[in-house]
């Protein structure tokens, strides 16, 4: 019974997915433009593109074009690239891994620099500090995730070059990653200058990502540790001779998680959605920079399997944060 709703929420993937699919399918093909015409040669002929229509799939009705792209999906087959010539899929598992990477990267930063400006504020209330951070915390989260990888590439890349701002690794290394999990990979096979040097390239990516997340971060628990220190069972502590510290870390933090975690589960799609630009930005190869480019060349097959990548994985993450939930709350097993 505990798992019943957890079950339900598997459940109801399916039905996500397939209204992903149909709305991604249909505003890709009442979009203006004819991706045929925009990768065939200025000297074809009808019969040249009568051809690549056929080939794609293009010269049959939108039904038809639908029906097959359900069964190629549900078979693991997202069909081919029309611009980069491959498979989707493959393409797909090339360029995730990085993207994965940086956005859990992101994701410790955002979890590390709120949690701590959380803490902060709610061990020094009432005084400055606590002031401080609610400022920060509020200018910060009205600046998108954009603008500071702008920023950092203005000021540490140009005006004060101390982190590199492109690319994932220095020009004279070379690494070949069976996995295209460059951090984890170069770590585990003791490629101490691989994985630095990538480290290093991801740091301001990872940063500009995190720093919106992290003032959400720390403004929820924050609300969320005021209101379980006012509990009963917090002054029966207290009254036990518990350290302000003992009580905040073992009686208040963890009943206080709840809401940050559901909101860093949450914001962690949207942190690999916003890699989209910030790989842009930095040169890195990742699935959001693939994606700026299928949408720019109108690789219709590219871009629907990109974005049911990010479906399957918006719903994945909330599935896991789901059980985490349970696990950290007994209340919720009920």
């Amino acid at each position: 019974m505990a798992w019943t709703p957890l079950l339900k929420r598997l459940l109801w993937a399916l039905p996500t997915l397939f209204g992903v699919l149909v709305v991604v399918f249909v505003l890709l093909r009442v979009a203006p433009g004819d991706p045929i015409a925009m990768m065939i040669g200025p000297g074809a002929t009808p019969d040249d593109i009568r051809a690549l229509r056929a080939l794609y799939g293009f010269d049959r009705s939108l039904p038809a074009q639908f029906v097959v792209y359900l069964q190629q999906a549900a078979g693991g087959h997202f069909g081919n690239s029309i611009t980069l010539k491959q498979g989707v899929l493959g393409l797909v598992f090339a360029h995730l891994p990085l993207t994965l990477e940086l956005s859990g990267l992101a994701l410790a930063l955002a979890v590390l620099l709120g949690g701590g400006a959380a803490l902060a504020a709610v061990s020094f209330r009432s005084r400055w500090v606590e002031r401080v951070i609610d400022t920060l915390t509020g200018f910060v989260t009205a600046i998108p995730d954009f603008l500071w990888g702008l920023a950092g590439i203005l000021f540490l890349g140009v005006l004060w070059p101390v982190l590199p701002v492109f690319g994932l690794l220095d020009g004279s290394l070379r690494f070949d990653s069976s996995s295209g999990f460059v951090l984890t990979e170069s770590l585990l096979h003791g490629r101490f200058d691989v994985f630095g040097s990538a480290l290093y390239h991801l740091a301001w990516p990872a940063l500009s990502l995190s720093l919106p997340l992290a003032a959400m971060i720390a403004r929820v628990l924050k609300a969320s540790l005021l209101d379980v220190l006012a509990q009963d069972y917090i002054l029966i502590a207290q009254v036990k001779g518990f350290s302000p510290w003992q009580v905040l870390w073992r009686e208040a933090l963890r009943n206080a998680l709840g809401p940050a975690l559901n909101l860093a589960g949450v914001q962690f799609t949207f942190l690999i959605g916003g890699t989209v630009l910030i790989e842009k930005l930095f040169g890195l190869p990742g699935l959001g920079n693939m994606a700026i480019d299928a949408v720019i060349n109108r690789d219709l097959p590219l871009i629907q399997g990109i974005v049911l990548t990010f479906a399957l994985l918006f719903i994945t993450v909330n599935l896991v944060v789901d059980i985490i939930n349970v696990r950290l709350n007994p209340k919720l097993r009920s």
